[in-house]
């Protein structure tokens, strides 16, 4: 493992190299990035320059740049086809209340852009719950998205993992009592769950718009089809292995084997 936070890149025509304690890495094959949210910019950087060197990479440069840009993945998805939640972002709007209604009136969710593992999203149960948070955030300059609240996927949804185009598991993820955001670090617990032929087209297809070849894709159940809520191209393999009993760090390396 190398912590990719502590490389050192050198770019030069017909040369490059990362460097790790002082050593340049060579020999390399295959790497499998795993690249924190908070660290994108440098982590995507080294990335870029292992694809330089020629080795292959699970995920590419270019499309963890797009999966981690909340905005823009969400263009993209419904540019390709892929349902979401319905999403207003604005640029500091003092009317949050016309906001609001645009996406169905409250409840709603508010979202940081930049918030990842469930931090950074507030259920506003009313408009002027709604207008407060949104009113704290912009004075921070933090930007946020405004999305309708799925009632019916009652505090539930799914994590597809999809690897080369293919869904090798799925768990239902609930949140604990009391709480709407499922996510396994709040709390959440997870269970195997065999997904619909429409889940499943909708997670590959979300995965391949923007171009990663492995992806968590967390979905809502709701009563107009599976919608996407994001596409993790870090995603954990601990909970969806606990829960799945599936090899899926087998299925990457299997994946690596076909491509190197």
């Amino acid at each position: 493992v190398v912590n990719h936070v502590k490389c050192d890149i050198l770019i030069e025509k017909k040369n490059p190299q990362v460097i790790y304690s002082g050593q340049p890495l060579t020999d390399i094959d295959a790497i499998i990035p795993r690249i924190g949210a908070s660290v994108t910019f440098y982590g995507t950087a080294v990335v870029r320059q292992f694809e330089m060197m020629k080795v292959f990479t699970t995920v590419e440069s270019q499309a963890l740049v797009r999966s981690r840009d909340k905005l823009r993945s969400m263009q993209i998805l419904t540019r390709s086809g892929v349902g979401i939640p319905k999403t207003v972002f604005t640029n500091y709007s003092k009317d949050v209340g016309s906001i609001v209604d645009s996406v169905g009136g409250t409840p709603c969710i508010i979202k940081l852009l930049e918030g990842t593992q469930g931090l950074g999203v507030v259920l506003a149960e009313t408009k002027k719950a709604a207008v407060a948070v949104c009113e704290s955030f912009n004075s921070l300059k933090a930007r946020v998205i405004v999305q309708e609240f799925i009632k019916e996927s009652k505090g539930v949804d799914i994590r597809a993992f999809v690897v080369d185009g293919r869904v090798v598991g799925a768990m239902k993820r609930t949140g604990k009592d009391g709480e709407f955001r499922s996510n396994l670090h709040r709390g959440g617990s997870a269970e195997l769950i065999s997904l619909s032929h429409e889940e499943e087209v909708t997670a590959i297809k979300a995965a391949k718009a923007l171009g990663l070849h492995v992806a968590g894709v967390d979905m809502l159940q709701s009563d107009r089809g599976p919608l996407v809520i994001e596409v993790n191209s870090s995603p954990g393999l601990e909970g969806i292995e606990k829960a799945t009993g599936h090899d899926i760090a087998g299925e990457i390396v299997k994946f690596i084997e076909r491509n190197v």
